[in-house]
């Protein structure tokens, strides 16, 4: 259900109060009026009001000392001052001391209305900022870690970040693409001895074999066609940091062997070379798999997966997390990537919508989702209408949800791709980039819908 705006008329002229507020009202405003500046105050001091439509000149406490006291006791209650064509300069300055804006009387209504809800969302925004700021004081110590969140499955997460950060253990983080895994490794380097020296992010996913190998640990000049020089690998570079290793699952049994002799004896030499060197880099490791399956099934060294299980940390879905989506959202919005777009509010529908939504692409795809609204969205408040077709699905089907029916996995991220091919007109490599997958991989899901599903493909990286 649409949130009422609550405005409050405050005017000593009854007529004037009376014709607003029944126009206000007819117009879906919730409208209550007062005659005075102390009535005005007592109104403010009970909370609730959204937008104050204040006149500047009233007997006794006038519009400008009610508009200082609002500031102060209400900051997001937004002000519009009303005044006659003989004190424009003293609405002027009350919007220098933080009014939003002014109104000359006789008002269009047209323009009052617009003025209002302008005024509404700017206000939004003020308070979705305080509750996002009240929220991260709260729950400090995922502020902390650079994590936002509340839920107790994020709890749990924090819990064991907060005891192993201080350690060289080897930790395996696990959990489905675009949770955070990444994220997560970051706040255990950052909370560890190792902070001031080099992360270093590895993706095991994306490169091939030999390609891989020589990004792990370097090699010497004329070690193959085309190394003209001497190369320092990722390890070396991650010397006395943090070497991460982005779904570690996915390197082949060659370089598994060379990862777990790195790993036991720190040592390691560069292809084409004869001298073993000596590294202290930690080791974080991540995976969206199930290795216990793949060590099964002989795709993964059982050796190998045990060095690297010291420490297991599982980092919940989204889906499972549904506690920690207005934080989120309201972090994203506030927090833009979008170069031009200032901070945006989320409105209350379509923060009901982003509640519901199964979220597939967890953290990464409810990213990638406020991005594109921001985009979209021409005010200062991103609505339904911002928000990608299968949202505005569920706003259509009150029955869907996370307690009611919902679309199937695959359904929906055909028509979350399509949104997003939509969105950048076509372009197959920006729509990749987007969706956190290979521009390989979303030729052959439009081509036969034979790959596989979004968060299993190799090559992903963590939000």
């Amino acid at each position: 259900m649409s949130e009422r705006i609550r405005v409050l008329v405050v005017d000593d002229d009854e007529m004037f109060r009376t014709v607003i507020g029944k126009e206000l009202r007819q117009m879906g405003f919730d409208v209550t009026a007062t005659a005075n500046g102390e009535e005005a105050l007592a109104r403010i001091d009970g909370g609730g009001v959204h937008v104050a439509l204040l006149d500047i000149r009233m007997p006794g406490v006038d519009g400008l000392a009610v508009l200082q006291a609002v500031r102060e006791r209400a900051p997001a209650t937004e002000v519009v001052m009303l005044t006659g064509h003989g004190t424009v300069e003293n609405a002027i300055s009350a919007m220098k001391n933080g009014a939003y804006d002014y109104l000359t009387k006789p008002c269009e209504l047209d323009q009052v209305e617009v003025t209002i809800r302008k005024a509404y969302e700017k206000g939004l925004l003020t308070r979705q900022n305080a509750t996002l700021q009240h929220e991260l004081a709260r729950c400090g110590c995922g502020q902390a870690f650079g994590l936002i969140g509340q839920s107790r499955a994020l709890e749990a997460v924090l819990d064991t970040v907060g005891k192993v950060a201080a350690t060289d253990s080897t930790v395996l983080l696990r959990g489905e693409s675009g949770v955070g895994k990444e994220v997560v490794a970051r706040a255990i380097h950052a909370n560890s001895p190792r902070t001031k020296a080099p992360f270093v992010v590895i993706d095991c996913a994306s490169l091939q074999e030999n390609l891989l190998e020589s990004e792990l640990f370097g090699h010497e000049r004329g070690a193959y066609t085309g190394a003209v020089g001497l190369k320092h690998g990722l390890f070396e570079v991650a010397a006395g940091g943090t070497a991460f290793l982005d779904e570690v699952t996915e390197v082949t049994p060659a370089i598994q062997a060379r990862l777990l002799r790195a790993i036991e004896t720190k040592t390691f030499r560069r292809l084409g070379g004869t001298k073993d060197i000596q590294v202290d880099a930690r080791v974080l490791a991540a995976t969206n798999r199930d290795p216990e399956q793949l060590v099964a099934q002989g795709k993964f060294r059982e050796d190998l997966f045990y060095r690297l299980n010291v420490i297991s940390i599982s980092i919940p879905p989204l889906r499972d997390r549904r506690d920690d989506i207005p934080l989120l959202a309201a972090h994203f919005a506030a927090h833009s990537r979008v170069s031009g777009k200032g901070r945006k509010a989320i409105s209350p529908e379509a923060m009901q919508l982003l509640c519901r939504y199964p979220w597939p692409g967890n953290v990464r795809e409810l990213q990638n989702v406020i991005e594109r609204a921001t985009i979209l969205s021409t005010g200062e408040v991103i609505t339904p209408q911002d928000l990608p077709d299968p949202f505005r699905a569920l706003s259509r089907d009150p029955g869907a949800g996370p307690n009611g029916p919902l679309l199937p996995l695959r359904k929906v991220e055909d028509q979350y791709i399509e949104q997003v091919l939509g969105a950048v007109g076509g372009n197959k490599r920006q729509a990749a980039r987007i969706l956190g997958i290979s521009e390989r991989h979303l030729h052959r899901r439009l081509r036969n819908g034979s790959s596989p599903p979004l968060d299993e493909e190799v090559g992903q990286r963590d939000a």
